[in-house]
C-alpha cells in the first residue's frame, strides 16, 4: 500500500487535498471489453482485461477485483442462476429443509470453485496496477451468506430459534475470515465485507445477532494488515450507528441512504464513508452532465469532506454508458473545470406517463414488490422471495408483480407511488414493508386480513 494514494490517506482518516474515487465496476467492467457478465465472472483472461480497462478509463484510486457475492455460496452447495448482464443469483438453499449447521470441514479452500481464478487475477492486478491503485477483495458477509444457505426462513428463525441462527452465523463468520485471509495473501489492500441484507433487519436484531460476528471479522482483517469496508445496500439508515460500533475502517452505502446525515454518524466514530451515486436513475439512465452534477452537488452537501470516498451506490449496472463513468471520474479528479462546464446546466426530467391500478376496485389482493432488480440485488432477491412464497401459498387468490428500478417506466412508477426506499412491498397500494423483509407468517397474515 502506498501512502501517496489519496484513498490510502482517507482510510487512515487523514485530511487530503482531493477526494478518492472508487468505481464499483463488477459486471460493468465486461461491457468495456465486449464481454458478458458471465464471461468476466468465470474466465480469468476476460476478468483481467476488463479490470485493466476500468483502471485505464476511469483512473480510480481504488477498485474491486471481483464483485460476486455468490462465490462462497456456490462452493457451499447453492445452485446459481446466471444472466448475461448481471451477477448470478442464488436459486437453491441447501439448508432450506434442515436446521443444521455445516461442518467446518466444508469451509472453502483455495482450490475450491472459482477461488483459484480470483486469486490469480488478484495477484496479476497487484502486479499491474498495485503501485497506483488500492485493490478491494470483496467477500460475502455472514448474514447474507447465512441467507443464501438457509433461504427466507432465516428471518423467521431469528424469532423462533436464536441459538440456531447464532451457530449458523458463527460458521459463516469463519468462512468470511478464511476468505479474507486468502485475499490479503493475494495482495488485496482492502477487504470489503458485503452484506446487503443488513439493511433488511432492525438495529435490535443487528445487535443480537451481528455485532459479535462483524467485530470479530474486522479485528481479523486488521490483524492481517489490511483495511476493511462494511458494504451494505438498501435503506440501512437505522443501522449505521450499530455498524460503526463494529469498528470497520470504512462503510459503503447506496442511494437509499441520506449520505450527509449518515456521515455525521460515521464522523463521530472516525470512520470513512463511501457512496452513493444512484445506479439507475443517474449512472444508467442519466447524461454525462447529470453524473457530474450529482457528484459535485453531493460534495457540496457535506460539511466536511474528510473521511469521504466517492463511489457508486453498489455494483454498477452492466449497461452503464462508458461516458457516464468517465464523467464521474472527471468530476472527482477535475472538479473546478467541471464546475465551470456545468455553470448553466439544468437537468431535463423525462415525463413518462404511468397508469396506476385502481386499488379501490381490485378483485383480489395485489402484492407489488419494488426492487432494484431481484435477479442481481441480494436484498431484492429475498424480498421478492418472500412475495413468491406467499404466491405459492395463496395461488390465484392473489396477484404478485415486481417492478424493477432498472427500467425507466418503473422509476416513474416509483415517483408516482411515492416509493422512498428499495426494496419494498406494497399491498393494495399501501406500503407494508420497506427495507424489512417480512417472515413467511407475517406476510401471509397481512394478506389473509384482506381476503
Amino acid at each position: 500500500m502506498h501512502s501517496n494514494n489519496i484513498l490510502y490517506q482517507t482510510l487512515r482518516h487523514e485530511k487530503t487535498g482531493a477526494l478518492p474515487w472508487v468505481p464499483f465496476a463488477g459486471v460493468h467492467a465486461g461491457k468495456l471489453i465486449g464481454k458478458t457478465a458471465r464471461e468476466v465472472l468465470t474466465d480469468e483472461t476476460a476478468l483481467l482485461d476488463s479490470l485493466l480497462a476500468v483502471n485505464r478509463l476511469y483512473r480510480p484510486h481504488g477498485q474491486p477485483v471481483m464483485f460476486d457475492l455468490q462465490i462462497e455460496a456456490e462452493i457451499l452447495g447453492c445452485e446459481l442462476v446466471w444472466t448475461e448482464d448481471g451477477p448470478p443469483s442464488v436459486k437453491t438453499h441447501p439448508l432450506a429443509d434442515t436446521m443444521t449447521v455445516p461442518c467446518r470441514c466444508t469451509l472453502p479452500t483455495e482450490e475450491d470453485g472459482r477461488i483459484p481464478m480470483v486469486l490469480r487475477t488478484m495477484r496479476r492486478m497487484q502486479e499491474a496496477v498495485g503501485d497506483t491503485t488500492l485493490l478491494y477483495g470483496l467477500i460475502c458477509g455472514p448474514f447474507t451468506l447465512a441467507s443464501h444457505l438457509r433461504g427466507n426462513d432465516l428471518f423467521m428463525d431469528m424469532f423462533d430459534d436464536e441459538e440456531y441462527v447464532n451457530e449458523l452465523l458463527a460458521y459463516c463468520t469463519a468462512c468470511c475470515k478464511r476468505m479474507a485471509g486468502y485475499y490479503v495473501a493475494a495482495g488485496m489492500d482492502v477487504i470489503a465485507v458485503v452484506d446487503p441484507l443488513v439493511s433488511q433487519i432492525s438495529s435490535s436484531h443487528f445487535e443480537t445477532f451481528l455485532t459479535k460476528p462483524f467485530v470479530e471479522i474486522f479485528e481479523h482483517i486488521r490483524a492481517l494488515g489490511a483495511f476493511s469496508s462494511f458494504f451494505v445496500c438498501g435503506d440501512a439508515s437505522r443501522n449505521i450507528e450499530v455498524m460503526c460500533q463494529t469498528r470497520p475502517d470504512s462503510i459503503s452505502v447506496d442511494e437509499n441512504i441520506d449520505l450527509p446525515a449518515a456521515k455525521k454518524i460515521t464522523d463521530r466514530y472516525n470512520i470513512a464513508i463511501g457512496g452513493n451515486i444512484p445506479l439507475t436513475s443517474v449512472m444508467l439512465h442519466g447524461t454525462q452532465q447529470d453524473n457530474m452534477k450529482y457528484v459535485l452537488d453531493l460534495v457540496d452537501r457535506l460539511d466536511d469532506t474528510r473521511n469521504f470516498i466517492v463511489a457508486p451506490g453498489c455494483d454498477m449496472p452492466y449497461a452503464v454508458p462508458v461516458e457516464n463513468g468517465i464523467a464521474v471520474s472527471q468530476a472527482v479528479l477535475q472538479p473546478d473545470s467541471v464546475r465551470a462546464m456545468l455553470r448553466n446546466y439544468v437537468a431535463v426530467e423525462e415525463n413518462i406517463p404511468v397508469d396506476l391500478p385502481d386499488y379501490g376496485r381490485l378483485t383480489r389482493p395485489l402484492v407489488e414488490v419494488f426492487t432494484l432488480d431481484s435477479a442481481t440485488c441480494a436484498a431484492c432477491t429475498y424480498m421478492m422471495g418472500a412475495a413468491n412464497v406467499a404466491k405459492a401459498h395463496f395461488g390465484p387468490a392473489i396477484d404478485v408483480v415486481e417492478y424493477k428500478y432498472t427500467l425507466k417506466e418503473n422509476i416513474a412508477r416509483c415517483k408516482a407511488m411515492g416509493v422512498k426506499n428499495l426494496p419494498c412491498i406494497y399491498i393494495n397500494g399501501q406500503l407494508r414493508y420497506s427495507s424489512l423483509i417480512p417472515s413467511r407468517d407475517e406476510l401471509q397474515q397481512a394478506i389473509e386480513a384482506l381476503l
